[in-house]
């Protein structure tokens, strides 16, 4: 495997594709406008404005984490009548969603999810592992990954590209991929033991993972070419995203999202 401390700057092998905030939203939220303009899909994440946390298997008081998240599936339901989330285990297992009934799909032990369903939106949590968010802007099907750095080096990216290409009959190089909102590779130290997961060598010292630039190298890899990634550090900019890292383990979670709309 690549050794991260060597994989160039996300922006040397990249587009810098910036999510916009949303105004005038009861949920606070930043979006990828470029992907609705050029490829009719919704793409975005949740901010941390109003203490707007959506942890379900956090600390904080489920009553009031339910009341977000209601708040959430209402802004969307007009255009996404059904709305998956699952509880993550840091894993690498995607899953092809069908035609769902209306309303909430609650999974257990998935970190990624596609669907070529309009109409179903994609959702998972996020506080500095990378959302990768993955289209195909000339057919109907869409990706949403959780990848951490155990989601990075399990190749859950190599994962969800082969299930979309598998379910919408598509090379690679047709697949369109953004890599959100996320810690960046100076604020993310790790310990030798991960170092050692993407270097494939015993390490003997701490150092640092620029995990989207790893994602990126590995979409390279697997034939993709159009890719982007986002700006924003959630370490770096916490008075706008939730960061675990930069608090310890005590901040609230991010949703990011993906769906076709319904017609």
């Amino acid at each position: 495997m690549t050794d991260p401390r060597a994989v160039p700057a996300a922006s040397a092998v990249a587009a810098v594709l910036r999510e916009q905030p949303v105004g005038d939203s009861a949920v606070p939220r930043m979006e990828l406008h470029e992907w609705a303009e050029r490829y009719g899909v919704v793409a975005g994440i949740t901010t941390r404005g109003r203490g707007f946390s959506l942890g379900l298997w956090s600390e904080e008081n489920v009553g009031q984490v339910m009341s977000r998240w209601r708040a959430f599936r209402a802004a969307f339901r007009s255009a996404f009548p059904a709305l998956i989330l699952a509880h993550q285990v840091h894993g690498t297992l995607v899953q092809w969603h069908r035609q769902t009934a209306d309303g909430w799909l609650i999974l257990d032990g998935i970190d990624g999810h596609a669907t070529g369903t309009r109409g179903m939106l994609l959702t998972i949590t996020v506080a500095d592992c990378v959302p990768v968010y993955l289209t195909v802007p000339h057919k109907q099907a869409v990706a949403l990954l959780h990848a951490g750095w155990r989601g990075a080096a399990g190749r859950i990216l190599e994962r969800g590209v082969e299930l979309v290409r598998r379910e919408a009959f598509v090379r690679a190089s047709e697949i369109v991929m953004h890599c959100g909102v996320s810690i960046c590779g100076e604020c993310y130290e790790v310990g030798s033991e991960v170092l050692t997961q993407f270097s494939g060598r015993p390490e003997t010292a701490p150092g640092h993972v620029d995990l989207r630039a790893v994602l990126m190298q590995q979409a390279r890899a697997l034939g993709l070419t159009e890719i982007s990634t986002s700006p924003w550090c959630s370490a770096h900019h916490r008075e706008q995203f939730f960061s675990h890292r930069a608090s310890g383990g005590r901040d609230g979670r991010m949703v990011a999202y993906l769906g076709l709309p319904r017609a």
